[in-house]
């Protein structure tokens, strides 16, 4: 009994402990269930917006489609600057190093690092090392090749290599004048100077979107049913600016440079009646074309930039307010104190010891003790206001970067001297394109313009999107004010004075030379002298002002031995080559000199380029392309080295062919 008892009993447990579990098992089976159905009604239900886009991003990906950037045009059309689509390969060394591929007919990461380092290598002849330390880098970017043209990047874009990839991207090609106007894109295709920066926002475009996916096998196609947002070439900006005056004045610029070891040199042409910038140039320049050569110092604007005592240019401030205010005529007889006049126990001096001397020859001889012997009889108040009228002081209101207004102190600042010395252009400062101004608008009747380089924004079906319209500044002088200084004053000094090497054969010129010693370090440096000529002509009815600049010239540093021969030789050859500026002088001829040695176009680098692509560009620059080969085949070489300067028309001869070919065909000695 006791032993069925103890099975009884044993047999009741047994089933308490099995109902037990089974009770735990159908619970947590429920509790499974129950967080299944509540997990799907998250995924389903609540957060359904979150996996949906979870799970387009692991099929589709959005790619930024550049915009193509606006060109940059010179009055007549011709092209300064133009963006031409280039290729940079990309790689992910993660991907490249653990991605499987086979090698020999078997799966292998291995060797990736070395098999696409070779490819990279024998495509563009740097060492197969150079790209298997980028391939062996930590990082999950990096750039293998950037901004090759898309000539040369084919194949390889085909050949669809794990890890590695591409952008298409914008590279921007000049010209290669008015560098320090029109300024440079960096890598990225943003604006870092000049125009390119003034206006990156209207030049750049807009960047569309294009949204691909990906199917089973990896093939990318157009995502269906999402929005393609197409891209939107930027605005093309039509500059003031002729091609032709601007080659021009920087071949003069830099020859009068050398020639007289010089620090820098600047010049600036404007229409008179409208403030047009016909050619705004300084030297040193920078080719534009390779970036490895920029430096911020040659890209500075010294039309702009740069403020320098005016010295002598600045007396027509002086022959103006005397003029308006004392009725002083170019008849006046004055004392010029023999050549030396003291104030306040410091020395004005003159070059000639001038006596009694007509104020027409005091202008004509540019005598400094008659003009600060008239500014002390205008007065503080009446003079400084007629260098305000003259717009000295304030910015001329120019449409590019940088523009300084100068350093102009109130009357109130001044000690006794000041005066005297403002007479004859000491005491303030002034940039080349203010003193420029200041003639224009006395060529102009006594009404100043307001100068512009930017003359309208096109859009890219050629529509007029913006045009700048002339605006005028105010008037400085009277009309008969503006008449008298020219014919008493500055075309005499032309015709018989200081600027005598500055007149035209055939043409009327008034203007004046201007030579300031430059303030270093609180004195007069000696032997540092700023040589000026701004002048205009004809004389009769004035169409063109110009001021030429030269910057510590050695060893002779006279405006009348520097600058002036500058301002005629740019005269000169701007007539005879511009046919629109004949017109506005009413020439029926051209001057008789010949335009031999017009090197003002620079023959730019082709190497690499396409064979098409390599003619249209040689057509911006005004030259034109022989070649043996296909066109479309690469330049592998050229007679003409980069940056020559050769005369436009001028032919330069290129090898077309394989890509391959480069190297083995360098190796013959075509430079």
């Amino acid at each position: 009994m006791n032993r069925l008892d103890d099975a009884g009993r044993s047999g009741s447990a047994s089933g308490k402990e099995f109902g037990w579990r089974l009770g735990m098992v159908a619970f947590l089976f429920a509790l499974l269930a129950g967080f299944i159905v509540v997990r799907l009604l998250s995924v389903q239900v609540v957060d359904v917006q979150k996996y949906k886009t979870m799970a387009t991003r692991q099929h589709e990906r959005e790619v930024v489609e550049q915009a193509k950037r606006g060109r940059i045009i010179d009055r007549s059309g011709r092209l300064l600057a133009e963006s031409v689509q280039k290729v940079s390969f990309k790689a992910d060394p993660y991907l490249v190093r653990n991605t499987p591929v086979r090698i020999n007919g078997k799966k292998d990461t291995v060797n990736n690092v070395s098999e696409v380092a070779s490819i990279f290598a024998s495509h563009f002849g740097k060492s197969k090392s150079y790209y298997a330390r980028k391939l062996r880098k930590k990082s999950r970017f990096v750039w293998m090749e950037r901004s090759v043209p898309i000539a040369k990047a084919e194949k390889l874009m085909e050949a669809k290599i794990p890890g590695v990839g591409y952008e298409k991207e914008q590279h921007r090609y000049y010209l290669n004048i008015a560098s320090q106007v029109i300024g440079l894109t960096d890598r990225d295709n943003r604006g870092i100077s000049g125009l390119e920066k003034r206006f990156h926002d209207e030049l750049k475009g807009q960047d569309g979107i294009k949204v691909f996916q990906r199917s089973a096998i990896g093939e990318r196609f157009l995502a269906a049913g999402e929005e393609q947002i197409d891209a939107h070439e930027g605005l093309s900006i039509q500059l003031t600016i002729d091609a032709d005056i601007q080659a021009i004045v920087e071949d003069e610029l830099r020859n009068a440079a050398i020639r007289h070891k010089a620090k820098a040199a600047i010049g600036v042409v404007m229409d008179v009646e409208t403030g047009e910038i016909l050619a705004m140039a300084n030297y040193p320049v920078f080719n534009m074309n390779n970036r490895r050569n920029y430096r911020p110092e040659k890209a500075r604007n010294r039309a702009i930039t740069d403020a320098f005592e005016p010295g002598s240019t600045v007396k027509i401030v002086m022959a103006a307010a005397a003029t308006e205010i004392l009725h002083r005529t170019a008849n006046d007889t004055l004392d010029a104190h023999n050549g030396s006049y003291v104030v306040q126990r410091r020395v004005i001096r003159d070059h000639e010891k001038f006596e009694r001397m007509t104020f027409r020859e005091a202008m004509v001889h540019s005598s400094n003790v008659i003009a600060a012997k008239t500014a002390m009889e205008l007065g503080q108040e009446t003079f400084y206001d007629y260098v305000k009228r003259f717009g000295f002081g304030e910015r001329t209101g120019l449409d590019l970067i940088g523009e300084v207004k100068g350093l102009l102190r109130k009357p109130q600042d001044w000690d006794k001297t000041t005066l005297p010395w403002m007479g004859y252009g000491y005491g303030f400062t002034a940039t080349p394109l203010q003193v420029l101004q200041s003639y224009a608008a006395i060529a102009n009747g006594g009404v100043a313009m307001r100068p512009f380089v930017v003359n309208r924004m096109l859009d890219a079906q050629g529509s007029v999107v913006h045009e700048t319209r002339p605006a005028k500044g105010g008037r400085v002088v009277k009309q008969e004010t503006a008449r008298y200084l020219i014919d008493e004053y500055l075309e005499p000094i032309v015709a018989e004075g200081t600027g005598m090497a500055a007149a035209i054969p055939g043409v009327s010129v008034a203007g004046k030379t201007g030579t300031a010693q430059k303030l270093k370090n609180g004195s007069y440096h000696k032997g540092g002298y700023v040589a000026s000529f701004v002048g205009m002509f004809p004389a009769d009815k004035p169409k063109v002002a110009a001021i030429v600049v030269v910057d510590e010239p050695k060893p002779e540093y006279y405006a009348s031995m520097v600058a002036a021969p500058v301002f005629s030789r740019i005269g000169k050859r701007m007539i005879a080559v511009s046919e629109p500026l004949k017109k506005k002088l009413a020439m029926t001829s051209p001057a008789e000199e010949v335009l031999d040695s017009l090197e003002a176009v620079a023959v730019p680098k082709l190497v690499g380029l396409q064979g098409r692509d390599a003619r249209k560009l040689l057509e911006w620059t005004e030259l034109v392309m022989e070649y043996d080969g296909r066109l479309k085949d690469i330049v592998i070489g050229q007679q003409v080295a980069p940056g020559t300067m050769v005369v436009p028309g001028s032919a330069v001869r290129v090898t077309l062919g394989a890509w391959g070919e480069e190297q083995a065909y360098n190796q013959t000695g075509m430079q």
